[in-house]
């Protein structure tokens, strides 16, 4: 069996976590790591084995590119590879409107060049999407409320990080229940920068304006940088006429890890759609897990 050839274009937290659920995915390889050209000597040294170049066109073949990247290069960095021939997978996770219009960009792009993308990859947005869609299925009627954390938010952090005068940081999300959140910034100020022109900043940006968010200045981030995170999906609803249906599901887990391991198995999917974009509710889970697919149906069902 010729192995499913992946690029993982960047090599952050998520990448790294990408890299290693590719190795032990036993009908997949790593062709390549594509990365900004200032870091390649040090991945090289760190990784010897496997190729890392600044442009992907230098890796042969690719069949799909995982986009290990802030979410907000996502619509810039994915139509490049799918102009290319290449599916991609991402962890865009901005809900709303934006995600329904980038949607809409790389469904148009991916039929024209007869290619593969799945977006929203991640666990939420991402397989935590799968379980609300499961528990409304059983109560199709009622309310679902989904509490994050506490733990540090990816996504978050890395919308921190990229403010003015912010030299690192990180980004904690607390349940207050019901799903409202609150968010724990703490940051470390590059010098010459006020902090309560940074803290409004942070506190403006679409990441953080729709929730209670505090932003505190440290001394040194790294030390409090812990990656673990968890999810608890509660739904409380009606089947047919039936009322008090009570359903959650919860998790706790490493983030990149999770996330990096649901973009691979998205990727083995990608190789079995038709051409277009796709979220992970309109894929059949079956498509995302390695083996044979008679043998998954007697040990799933």
């Amino acid at each position: 069996m010729e192995k499913i050839k992946i690029a993982i274009v960047g090599f952050g937290n998520v990448g790294k976590k990408v890299y290693e659920a590719v190795e032990e995915s036993p009908d997949m390889e790593t062709a390549g790591i594509v990365e900004l050209a200032h870091l390649i000597e040090k991945l090289k040294v760190n990784i010897p084995n496997v190729p890392v170049v600044d442009n992907i066109e230098k890796l042969g073949k690719v069949d799909v590119a995982i986009l290990a990247i802030d979410s907000r290069h996502v619509p810039s960095t994915a139509p490049i590879y799918l102009n290319m021939g290449i599916n991609t997978v991402d962890a865009y996770d901005i809900h709303g409107d934006s995600m329904i219009e980038l949607k809409e960009s790389l469904d148009k792009i991916s039929k024209e060049k007869n290619t593969v993308s799945i977006m929203a990859s991640g666990w939420d947005p991402g397989t935590d999407s799968i379980i609300r869609a499961v528990l409304e299925m059983i109560a199709p009627k009622g309310l679902t409320t989904v509490n994050f954390g506490p733990g540090m938010s990816m996504g978050h952090t890395v919308a921190v990080k990229a403010t003015p005068g912010v030299k690192d940081a990180i980004s904690i999300t607390v349940p207050k229940g019901m799903g409202l959140h609150k968010r724990l910034v703490y940051i470390e100020l590059e010098d010459g920068y006020d902090f309560n022109e940074v803290s409004k900043e942070i506190k403006d940006d679409s990441y953080f304006n729709q929730d209670e968010t505090y932003v505190f200045c440290v001394d040194n981030v790294k030390n409090l940088i812990d990656m673990g995170h968890g999810v608890h999906i509660e739904r409380k609803g009606v089947s047919g006429n039936t009322h008090n249906q009570k359903m959650d599901f919860t998790m706790s887990l490493t983030n990149p890890a999770a996330t990096a391991q649901v973009m691979v198995s998205a990727a083995r999917a990608s190789l079995k759609q038709n051409p277009g974009c796709y979220t992970l509710i309109e894929i059949p889970p079956i498509d995302c897990i390695y083996g044979e697919r008679i043998s998954l149906i007697k040990r799933f069902v």
